[in-house]
């Protein structure tokens, strides 16, 4: 992860790439509570979200 953000930003201040990665750190955590919850309303039907996203990559490829 490092390596990408030296690579996507380059050269910022502190105070720039304090508040950069914290961007990523909040996305990160947005993205696993809405995985939880997806999770959650998907279990009674037997699936989950990596399910669902590999039947979302087939339909694409068609």
């Amino acid at each position: 992860m490092w390596n990408t953000d030296n690579d996507l930003c380059g050269n910022l201040d502190t105070d720039d790439f304090r508040d950069y990665r914290l961007g990523f750190i909040f996305y990160k955590y947005l993205s696993r509570k809405m995985e939880l919850y997806v999770n959650k309303i998907l279990k009674p039907d037997g699936i989950d979200c990596d399910t669902v996203e590999v039947h979302l990559r087939m339909l694409a490829v068609q």
